[in-house]
């Protein structure tokens, strides 16, 4: 066993916010066990593990501890055999009160594997609310989907099957699973898409305090201790794509220097709860003339958060394509639409028209300024280049189409 305990204190966060306290494995180790106490009501600390082959897994705020064997691991983190070595505990010193936050950690290693802890029971497949009417495009069609959405991998409250069955009773097609910091999630994801006939995304939401970026795609793990370009080239190399999460969403609000602007923005978030508020607009307006608005619900709880497909992002895809491959290109390619959610009003872009579908009465917002008055429930209209816009009477955004 091993203890570290001591006081941290602002200073320590000033010269270096993640600090890693060390913890030998024997050769032979089955599993290790760490436990962090601190008093929670006065600060945060976060969690995470590395080990001498590189990342085992991060939890942050969400847990008080963890363990890592060969056969199972803590949601977070990596199962896998020990490799004997220095290891590391990694904590974040998120928030440290004016007068310190006292910490213990305690670090268990034990030659013999604990019982993996048994698992919950699946949910039932639910039915599928019946697909809106909308028209295809030179052979594609239009997939409805959520880009942000967290389980117990990190500070979710659902499993994922959980997660995939609430997905598909909202009519979503595609559901990305970004939990914060880790890809402990990525191997259960497969299974999970085919029981809950929703294809389940991969990704990642790589989180500091200086903003949150999401990465999509089979991507290995985004060292959040890099700087943002790093993580860029990362997810390119592997075939992702990164976006920039809720660039005005409070503390997690996007303060980080980016050389190459990502296309990929979520413009609309569930915390944009009052629509006639412009920023988040004019942000992705300025943030890049070409930007490709996405939107997600940041889905956690149930009760607490915006249900998945609140708001829905629609994505044109391949129907020849894998589903998680005919997304991605999608994104890539900026075919995107966004609506308050799966059956709200809607504008689609065909080609040099756009399709307002449910919002008679409504305003198109061009990227010049200028408006159209929607006429009917299907209402065909001249397109332009950019970011146009659904408005109602008092300008509050009712859908998006890139």
């Amino acid at each position: 066993m091993v203890v570290h305990r001591g006081r941290w204190t602002l200073q320590d966060r000033a010269d270096d916010m993640l600090r890693a306290l060390p913890v030998t494995v024997a050769p032979g180790t089955a599993a290790l066990t760490v436990r962090l106490d601190y008093p929670r009501g006065a600060g945060v600390l976060d969690l995470g593990c590395v080990g001498p082959d590189g990342f085992r897994g991060w939890s942050g705020g969400a847990r008080d501890g963890y363990t890592v064997a060969a056969g199972w691991a803590t949601p977070g983190y990596l199962p896998g055999e020990l490799e004997p070595g220095e290891w590391q505990v990694l904590l974040r010193l998120h928030r440290i009160p004016p007068d310190g936050l006292d910490y213990e950690v305690t670090a268990t290693t034990s030659t013999t594997p604990p019982p993996a802890p048994a698992a919950p029971a699946a949910p039932p497949r639910p039915d599928r609310p019946p697909r809106r009417d909308l028209p295809a495009v030179d052979g594609r069609r239009w997939l409805a989907g959520d880009l942000h959405a967290h389980t117990v991998h990190s500070d979710g409250s659902q499993t994922i099957d959980e997660l995939a069955a609430l997905a598909a009773a909202r009519g979503l097609d595609f559901l990305a699973v970004t939990d914060h910091n880790t890809v402990s999630h990525h191997p259960w994801l497969p299974d999970a898409s085919t029981r809950y006939g929703i294809s389940l995304l991969p990704g990642q939401e790589v989180t500091t305090d200086r903003g949150h970026a999401n990465v999509f795609g089979p991507v290995g793990w985004i060292d959040f201790r890099r700087l943002p370009d790093e993580w860029l080239a990362a997810a390119r190399r592997d075939g992702g794509l990164m976006s920039v999460n809720h660039p005005l969403g409070g503390d997690c609000a996007w303060r980080q220097p980016l050389a190459d602007r990502t296309p990929l923005v979520e413009v609309w978030h569930s915390g944009w709860w009052d629509r006639t508020w412009g920023a988040p607009l004019a942000w992705a307006r300025a943030w890049r003339p070409d930007v490709v608005a996405i939107g997600g619900s940041d889905f956690h709880r149930p009760g607490d958060d915006a249900p998945p497909g609140s708001p829905t992002t629609w994505v044109l895809a391949d129907p020849d394509r894998a589903p998680g491959d005919a997304v991605l290109d999608a994104l890539r390619g900026g075919r995107t639409a966004i609506s308050a959610d799966p059956g709200g009003p809607l504008l689609l872009r065909l080609g040099d028209e756009l399709l307002a579908l449910d919002a008679d009465g409504a305003l198109l917002a061009y990227p010049d300024g200028r408006h159209r008055l929607v006429r009917g429930d299907r209402c065909l209209l001249p397109a332009g280049d950019g970011l146009h816009v659904l408005e109602s009477h008092r300008m509050e955004v009712i859908a998006l189409c890139s």
